[in-house]
């Protein structure tokens, strides 16, 4: 599965004032790594968003905002977040500091 290259661009951008990023591809899309912790990714068109389990029914709530279940099971603490969720860059920076705020609570690897 490709991965929106846009949506990566726009990350990278966003991610690039912190320490200890890196990039990973993996299922089939690609992910952000934030203190060796998954953060944010992209599967096809969609972002994929870890909220954490306590902001996850909030972030269902959410315009554009779904289950992440591509294994067919819902995985709680992430939600995948379609472009109309994400197409503002403010709409964007949220998603994206509230992930950093979810990974910034977690301990060291």
């Amino acid at each position: 599965m490709a991965f929106d290259e846009g949506l990566a661009t726009r990350l990278r951008e966003i991610m690039a004032t912190r320490a200890d990023v890196s990039e990973k591809k993996m299922f089939g899309g690609l992910a952000m790594m934030y203190r060796d912790y998954m953060v944010v990714g992209i599967l096809g068109e969609s972002l994929m968003a870890r909220v954490g389990p306590e902001a996850y029914e909030a972030a269902l709530q959410r315009p554009h905002a779904r289950e992440m279940d591509f294994t067919h099971k819902p995985m709680k603490g992430y939600v995948l977040v379609d472009p109309g969720g994400y197409a503002e860059d403010d709409d964007l920076m949220r998603w994206v500091g509230e992930c950093v705020a979810f990974v910034d609570t977690l301990p060291p690897k």
